[in-house]
Formats: structure tokens, sequence, C-alpha cells
């Protein structure tokens, strides 16, 4: 069974009770090094195309049609397999969804905790 997942900005102070911390963007967090983002996995595969991210913007308009479209990006076998790999670490300890993106709620993050806690 999942336990607790969340999502919050790379960026942002590590938490002790972050549990696994887990970056799911395809690119690297300008300005912050490897070290200071203190991950556990950067799991690139479950972030969305760079043709999808590209279309998406990040324009708020857009984000119902961007969540339809990476769920059915997650929905092939990549997708499922990096999904399958977040739902095993969230079984075992508290795990946040880290990304760059400045609107949280409209993330890939929003999307990835949704679909773990739906199946959990």
């Amino acid at each position: 069974m999942v336990r607790e997942v969340r999502c919050r900005r790379v960026y942002d102070p590590v938490s002790d009770d972050d549990g696994f911390r887990v970056l799911v963007d395809r690119i690297w967090p300008r300005g912050l090094t490897k070290e200071d983002a203190n991950l556990h996995s950067w799991e690139k595969d479950v972030a969305p195309s760079h043709e999808l991210r590209m279309w998406y913007g990040h324009k708020p308009e857009r984000f119902d049609e961007f969540k339809r479209r990476y769920t059915a990006e997650l929905g092939t076998a990549t997708g499922r397999a990096g999904l399958a790999r977040l739902r095993e670490l969230a079984e075992q300890d508290t795990l946040t969804l880290l990304t760059a993106s400045r609107d949280l709620e409209r993330s890939q993050a929003a999307v990835l905790v949704e679909l773990l806690r739906e199946q959990g």
C-alpha cells in the first residue's frame, strides 16, 4: 500500500520528513548542484516528453490537455516501468516528488502524485 506521496520544488530546503526524494524532471534544474539537491533518485523516464513539455509551456489554460497527454505517455512501457518504481518507493516510505516547476499544482509532479494515490 502506498504511504504518503507529495510534491515539492527541488529548490526548497530538505525536510526531515521528505522520505525518498525523487526528481521527476527530464532536465536537471538550473543552478542546483547534485549535492545540494540531496536526491535518492532521478527518474527521467516518468517525465513528460520534450515535445509535450514544450507544447505545454506551463500555460495554465493547457493543463487539462497536458494532463491527458501526459497520462497517455505514462501508459507506454517506459512510463509504466517508471511508475512502478515510484510505487515501490512509496510503499516503503514517504515519497516526495521534486520538480523545478514554479506552479506545483499544474506540474507533472502533481499528476504523478494523483496517479500514485489513485493506484495506492
